[in-house]
Formats: C-alpha cells, structure tokens, sequence
C-alpha cells in the first residue's frame, strides 16, 4: 500500500518531500501529495513526518 496524507494533519512543511528516496511525494496547494505508482512502501516520510500527517494503508 502507498502512504496516504491526511490533509487535515499536513501542514506543508515540505520534510517527507526532502526526505522520500523514492520522489513520490510533492507539494500540491500547500499539502503533500504521493505518487502511488512511485511510492516504493519504505516509511521513510511516515517516520519523518513531524505532524503525523502520513500513514501506510
């Protein structure tokens, strides 16, 4: 499963875009959004993320 973003968590901080070694996450109006057909499932912008905004579903 892709990491999903709670819209309502993020804050547009920009660290999981900084952070994924994948570059399957970018800003979009202000929030993170993930490219599910980029996402390798690694976690690393769920343990990065300071909001808790990002799950693994």
């Amino acid at each position: 499963m892709a990491a999903k973003v709670n819209n309502e968590e993020c804050t547009g901080c920009g660290i999981c875009v900084d952070e994924c070694p994948a570059t399957a996450i970018e800003l979009k109006n202000d929030k993170a959004k993930v490219d599910e057909a980029e996402c390798t499932e690694c976690g690393t912008c769920v343990d990065s993320c300071p909001n808790s905004a990002i799950t693994m579903e």
